[in-house]
């Protein structure tokens, strides 16, 4: 049994015992219905009984004691309806994880439409975002920030060397702690569910931004305190003294003037409520990452430092301002909100305290959101490497040095583990290009976005689908799925030239780190004979140019290049014709392929076919 299934089998194993005690509890909480309606309707039989056999007043106590045994019963509910939801949790997470490690697509939440980049160097090409992509596979984010962070590591590849080695030795850290990943996407995963949508910072960034109004709400705050306390000075005479009702007229002031300023700080109110909602998460996961007992020393203690700080840690904040936002929230209960703010000022207070956490907050919410935004990313990476044993972290060099790029039993990451095939490949020296020749359907493409899945993995920190792997910086970029354009009336062919030239400038660039190029059918878009000189002249541009690349090809004499130029290497991919059926094998082989199966298709779906 693979190193995969094992996994597989073990989370498949939690899940089922998971399962079993949720379901057991599901059970036990429909009976407390039934608790709690003959602890109620038992409480008034037996003080009615109580009423007619005994006299005096001893069936208040008994109703008494049977009130207080309704809320015990409510009370031992409310606790397992809390162990229920907590095990629903992770059944519901752990059917999630099942998912990711077997490919279970149907069972993995759909992701939000990614905006399109015509000009992305490789987005496009190779199934990173969208429906059955990486990143759907591999995003475990509950919210906008940690999402984003994780896109811009996979669509905006970082070229630093440290950065990329020392987020790799974050993740690499997480997959040892599985208490720390598990918790952290578990309280994810529950925001998600409260929410219903990613959980967004932009009401919060946006209340911090907005200009300070606690000035001017102090001035009014104190005319109708004032006012306040004089309307029960006024009633107090009135009720002891045999003083006239002058209470009202004060009163009838004080509720003009509040409600007559309540439109100018309406919106002050309703944030408070906005807020409320929006700090509860973070107050969990914040608190959460401040009181995580990270090791001293570790890559984890290095990047929480920021948020343990003795003097700026989040509980001391959080905790106060969801308490004054829930207070100050009052309002969104009409009757409630009014029959307290006629007594005294109570939203207009809360709202003055609130406003002024405003500035302390924003000292240092930004770096507190940014270290979670961070965490939830790098946990989605080691999450992905946790559920994929078999996987290897690859080893980054600083510097251009032989061999460029080398892996052993390299595959897909999107393909199955019961269906992909590993090849071996390598670029020893820049200025190398690996022309890959082969039939319809024999894996020419799949090869070329196994390349690019891998280097985007890689220059992201986590592991790639292989044995081994040892790789330069490099930028990547990609020529595979070029789309014509009707809005802007480019044909295909003109689409992929202008793609192509773009990757001559990117060669031409003088900058410190190379390119990684993948090109699949090179100029397919024109006739045999223009395509055939196109190629030869856009190949020996390429040689020993600033990168390495992998160019799929049908025209064979592309192949015959390799005779005159030592630095491209042909591969090829084969097929085979057994019991009237076309078959492939997906390795990769050195040397032009030796067969084409145009011919053979056609012959096989009973198309005619002269015989050469």
């Amino acid at each position: 049994m693979t190193h995969i299934n094992t996994r597989i089998n073990r989370l498949q194993h939690r899940l089922q015992s998971i399962s079993t005690v949720a379901e057991y509890l599901k059970k036990i909480d429909q009976r407390f219905f039934w608790y709690r309606l003959s602890a109620f309707l038992g409480a008034w039989v037996l003080a009615i009984l109580t009423r007619f056999l005994f006299p005096g007043t001893a069936w208040i106590w008994v109703l008494a004691g049977m009130f207080v045994v309704f809320l015990v019963v409510v009370f031992f509910h409310r606790r397992l309806d809390r162990q229920r939801l907590q095990y629903q949790t992770a059944q519901a997470w752990l059917t999630q994880q099942v998912a990711r490690a077997s490919l279970d697509w149907e069972h993995l939440p759909d992701l939000p439409a990614h905006p399109v980049i015509p000009d992305h160097p490789f987005m496009n090409d190779l199934n990173l975002v969208g429906e059955r992509s990486l990143l759907q596979l591999i995003d475990t984010c509950a919210t906008r920030g940690g999402r984003e962070q994780l896109y811009s590591w996979f669509l905006q590849p970082d070229s630093n060397y440290e950065s990329i080695t020392q987020r790799q030795n974050l993740v690499k850290e997480l997959v040892d702690l599985p208490g720390f990943r598990t918790r952290l996407m578990l309280i994810g995963w529950q925001i998600e569910q409260d929410f219903k949508v990613v959980w967004d910072d932009q009401g919060i960034l946006r209340w911090l931004k907005d200009h300070s109004t606690q000035a001017s709400i102090k001035r009014l705050l104190v005319i109708l305190t004032f006012l306040a306390g004089l309307n029960y000075t006024l009633l107090a005479f009135n009720l002891f003294a045999g003083w006239p009702a002058f209470w009202q007229f004060s009163l009838i002031l004080y509720l003009g003037i509040y409600f007559f300023q309540y439109r100018t700080y309406q919106s002050t109110f309703q944030d408070a409520y906005q807020l409320s909602r929006d700090l509860q998460p973070l107050e969990k996961s914040l608190v959460f990452l401040e009181t995580y007992p990270a090791k001293q020393g570790s890559q984890l203690s290095g990047l929480l430092s920021a948020i343990n700080q003795s003097d700026q840690k989040p509980s001391s904040y959080l905790r106060k301002i969801v308490m004054i936002s829930s207070a100050a929230s009052l309002q969104n209960n009409q009757i409630l909100s009014l029959l307290v703010n006629a007594l005294l000022p109570w939203d207009m207070f809360f709202a003055y305290v609130l406003d002024g956490f405003k500035q302390q907050l924003n000292q240092h919410l930004p770096a507190w959101l940014d270290i979670w935004y961070q965490a939830e990313a790098l946990t989605a990476l080691a999450n992905f490497a946790y559920l994929n044993p078999e996987y290897q972290f690859p080893v980054m060099r600083n510097s251009i040095a032989d061999p460029v790029f080398t892996a052993r039993g390299l595959g897909h990451p999107l393909i199955a583990k019961s269906e992909k095939v590993v090849n071996d490949f390598s670029f020893a020296d820049l200025g190398e290009v690996a022309l890959i020749s082969g039939s319809n359907m024999s894996g020419k493409s799949t090869f070329l976005r196994t390349l690019g899945v891998n280097l985007v993995l890689a220059s992201a920190g986590t592991v790639v689908s292989a044995g081994q792997m040892e790789l330069s910086i490099l930028r990547l970029f990609t020529c595979i799925q070029v789309s014509d354009s009707l809005k802007d009336g480019f044909s295909y062919f003109y689409a992929e030239v202008r793609r192509l030239r773009k990757l001559l400038s990117w060669l031409e660039e003088n900058e410190n780190t190379a390119v990684f190029y993948l090109i699949d059918e090179i100029f397919q878009g024109t006739n045999h004979e223009e395509r055939r000189i196109g190629s030869l002249a856009y190949l020996k541009a390429l040689v020993n140019a600033n990168g390495v690349g992998a160019i799929s090809t049908h025209d064979i004499e592309l192949s015959k290049l390799a005779d005159v130029e030592l630095r491209i290497h042909n591969y090829n991919f084969q097929d085979f014709v057994v019991a009237g059926k076309m078959s492939f094998d997906y390795r990769l082989r050195p040397g032009p392929s030796p067969t084409t199966n145009a011919l053979k298709i056609m012959a096989i779906e009973g198309l005619p076919v002269e015989k050469i």
